[in-house]
């Protein structure tokens, strides 16, 4: 898999489509690898007459990691969040944003459509906001505002992301790894459980790293509230958020929605925090329409 040095650390990517049409990067979520956009999604999109690109953020997959860089624990974060304070970090989502614009320049793109997933969704905010003369639009899927007065996570949902498997043998991580995925997954379109088995064993086979998610959250905490900086986004924005995601509630795709000045809101009933097989042309279709609109 090719690789480029962007904002000054190395980032792992892929490519999909002509690389004559208009360039689209998609920014994955909290402590996961590229590959968690399915093939089938990105070929789709690529298929509507995009450049693709995918990418391993950093600290997590085949891009640079953080190796010995301690972030503060979790607890110690939400405290200090929550009396004001903005915690030390490794590294803030606006410097992951910051990777993104690196990777436009090493690959000499000049504009973008840019789409994010979760964590990738703030990421993604930041990067429209940041630097709003590279981007095209932006689509922020199954994301949120940060607003502290939003519904938080399911308590399941929160403990299956945040709790680390009893070992490292892989079989043991396949199976944490099929609970977390069926724990924050969609009721009304489950997995089938040998896609799913298959797709965890290669994910694991490919990068096994849990200490990056471990800065990820730490980023994720010390972003705090993002609604003043969504007010000022001015790119063409559209949301896309299921409406029974256990581990970012529909509500937190609503308020980014209502924060983004002329922002369009998609949910669809069924869905949960993942991009299931049954969902891939409704999705795809509403990004690659959203981009076209956005370009005219």
């Amino acid at each position: 898999m090719p690789k480029a040095t962007a904002n000054g650390i190395e980032i792992h990517y892929e490519e999909t489509g002509n690389p004559a049409d208009p360039a689209m990067l998609l920014i994955m979520g909290f402590g996961a690898q590229l590959t968690l956009w399915p093939d089938e999604l990105v070929e789709r999109l690529a298929s509507h007459g995009f450049r693709v690109i995918r990418y391993d953020n950093r600290d997590i997959g085949l891009s640079q990691k953080f190796d010995g860089v301690k972030a503060p624990g979790l607890i110690k974060l939400t405290l200090m969040s929550k009396i004001g304070l903005t915690p030390k970090v490794p590294y803030t989502l606006a410097d992951m944003a910051d990777d993104g614009a690196g990777l436009l320049d090493a690959l000499g793109i000049d504009k973008a459509h840019i789409v994010g997933a979760s964590m990738g969704g703030m990421i993604a905010q930041h990067l429209v906001h940041r630097h709003a003369d590279r981007c095209l639009s932006l689509t922020s899927v199954f994301s949120t505002s940060g607003n502290p007065k939003l519904p938080p996570a399911r308590p399941e949902a929160m403990k299956a992301l945040v709790t680390r498997p009893d070992s490292t043998d892989e079989d043991v991580l396949v199976d944490h790894g099929v609970m977390l995925a069926r724990t924050i997954g969609s009721p009304g379109y489950p997995t089938a459980e040998d896609r799913l088995r298959d797709r965890t064993r290669a994910s694991i086979r490919r990068s096994f790293y849990p200490e990056g998610p471990t800065r990820h959250l730490s980023a994720i905490v010390a972003d705090g509230d993002r609604r003043p900086m969504l007010r000022d986004i001015a790119v063409p924005t559209l949301v896309l958020h299921g409406e029974d995601d256990p581990l970012v509630p529909c509500e937190g795709g609503r308020d980014t929605a209502a924060c983004i000045p002329g922002a369009k809101l998609k949910t669809i009933r069924g869905w949960g925090h993942d991009l299931p097989l049954e969902l891939v042309d409704e999705v795809a279709d509403a990004i690659a329409g959203h981009a076209r609109t956005a370009t005219g």
